[in-house]
């Protein structure tokens, strides 16, 4: 109780002065001012999170500013009123398209039927995979008391999956390449098993699964197999193109029978905005509503009514994009400035991807970017933060990461305590457990604090080493005391305390 009293202690003060009922009288426009101010108590994200904010730039220029403006102009719309707003369904069902086709439909692998719905995240797309999976297996082999198998690396929402729809749900760990071990799945599988899951890559560790491999494991005793694709949907098909040696993850791949990918990760669209695909339409099944009192009812995802401006958002944002891109402009201080054109400007990069013009205190610098520009920045800050963080020699890198993640750990050091020094610098990483490490999700946003990165960490490492022990206010001592719990409920029980005292 302890653990959960320290984590509840920050939030309870934070609360004693939150609204409990509507004001007498209304703000009115004045609200706007409020809600400034309350905003300017968020922290600094800035090139300072890990993933969290994907679109490189201000919040107020630029790609944002675009895909702000064409969400507020479709704020009010709803798609299920598909009579009422046309616009918005097709919007959805162009950005559906445009997904489906990075990620091989129009291939002759896929079998030309690919097919799926706009979600609001990636725990939603994985949810109704796994519910479409439930209930095409249900049809085709008669199974009842559905089992599915994932990797101890697979996302948590497989988890809250199988809690939703009733589900029993297998674990394996990953193999020594931290990657889903293929033989370990298929002991797992008997007749109850009605789904498979890869994952390209796995959030924990960057890493990409053998889909390959999988599939046809799939394949060859008919279940479905879906890829989590939330994080490489649009980064690793045009990695592909640029001949980075990507492993196949898609449609292509005989056995895949759905696919997640996330438009608001590195599809740079606004929050809120995902794509679920199945490979075709008897795999997909959707809530048809046929004796209610209120008319002909059906609805393809978890939600009934749902934000159509988030969904013009994305569009928006695939759409002034591109394959090949188009210059956007935005605004950064002149050592910001000096930071990317040294690493993006003044190089072989300049000619096809940025310009510089300088109005003295702030400057506009024009990017174009592309399929191409996006993945060999992420991927080149990927390399460089990888290939630096090595040279520590307090700290490991987990496996080898094949996309834009890099995780590290210690032997030597607790690296929890390394996080919270971390913290205190500003930085927001991601702790992970099983090993106990940390990880950068690279995004355009650290392209010009890469150095910056890298320095805090070699100091936090530094610090801790000369005084190891929890800092003051740090979670050091909760993530080591959760991890050594030998009674996973008592885990769950405190994660489930900690909500409560928090909404």
């Amino acid at each position: 109780m302890q653990v959960v009293d320290k984590l509840q202690s920050g939030s309870k003060s934070k609360r004693e002065h939150w609204r409990t009922e509507l004001p007498t009288t209304g703000l009115g426009v004045g609200v706007i001012e409020e809600m400034k101010d309350v905003k300017s108590n968020d922290a600094d994200w800035k090139g300072k999170c890990s993933g969290t904010v994907y679109i490189g730039g201000s919040e107020s220029e630029g790609h944002f500013s675009l895909i702000n403006e064409a969400s507020s102009m479709f704020a009010h719309t709803n798609p299920l009123h598909l009579d009422v707003f046309q616009s918005v369904a097709r919007f959805e069902a162009e950005v559906v398209a445009m997904t489906a086709d990075l990620l091989g439909s129009k291939e002759k692998a896929s079998g030309g039927q690919v097919c799926g719905n706009m979600t609001s995240g990636g725990t939603e797309s994985i949810l109704l995979a796994v519910k479409t999976s439930r209930d095409y297996m249900k049809a085709k082999k008669g199974i009842t008391r559905p089992e599915m198998i994932i990797a101890e690396s697979a996302h948590s929402a497989y988890d809250k999956a199988a809690q939703y729809f009733n589900i029993k749900l297998r674990r394996v760990p990953v193999n020594k390449e931290f990657k889903a071990d293929v033989k370990a799945i298929r002991k797992q599988i008997n007749r109850k098993t009605i789904l498979i899951v890869g994952s390209a890559p796995g959030y924990p560790h960057g890493i990409i699964d053998p889909i390959e491999e999988l599939g046809k494991l799939a394949d060859s005793y008919g279940i479905c197999l879906h890829v989590d694709l939330c994080l490489g949907g649009f980064v690793l098909p045009f990695a592909r193109k640029l001949g980075y040696p990507i492993p196949p993850f898609d449609f292509t791949v005989r056995g895949v029978t759905s696919i997640s990918a996330d438009v608001h990760k590195y599809g740079l669209a606004p929050k809120g905005t995902s794509v679920v695909l199945y490979r075709n339409h008897d795999i997909r099944k959707v809530s048809n509503i046929t004796e209610w009192s209120g008319g002909l009812y059906v609805s393809p995802t978890i939600a009934g009514s749902r934000p159509g401006g988030v969904i013009a958002g994305a569009w928006a944002a695939m759409m002034s994009l591109g394959q090949q891109g188009s210059k956007i402009p935005f605004y950064c201080t002149m050592p910001e400035a000096s930071k990317l054109s040294s690493t993006l400007l003044l190089g072989e990069h300049k000619k096809n991807h940025g310009s510089i013009e300088d109005d003295s205190e702030r400057v506009r610098i024009h990017f174009t970017f592309s399929a191409e520009f996006f993945n060999i920045e992420i991927y080149r800050i990927t390399a460089i933060s990888n290939g630096r963080i090595k040279e520590i020699p307090e700290l490991f890198i987990i496996g080898n990461p094949d996309m834009t993640i890099v995780a590290f750990g210690s032997a030597v050091l607790d690296i929890f305590e390394v996080n919270d020094i971390m913290s205190g610098k500003g930085w927001h990483l991601n702790a992970l457990q099983r090993p106990n490490s940390i990880h950068i999700c690279v995004t355009l946003q650290h392209v010009p604090v890469v150095d910056a990165f890298l320095q805090d960490l070699r100091e936090a490492v530094q610090t801790v080493k000369e005084n190891p022990g929890p800092i003051s206010g740090g979670l050091a001592p909760i993530y080591g005391a959760a991890g050594k719990m030998p009674d996973r409920g008592m885990v769950q029980d405190l994660l489930v305390n900690y909500m409560d005292g928090t909404c």
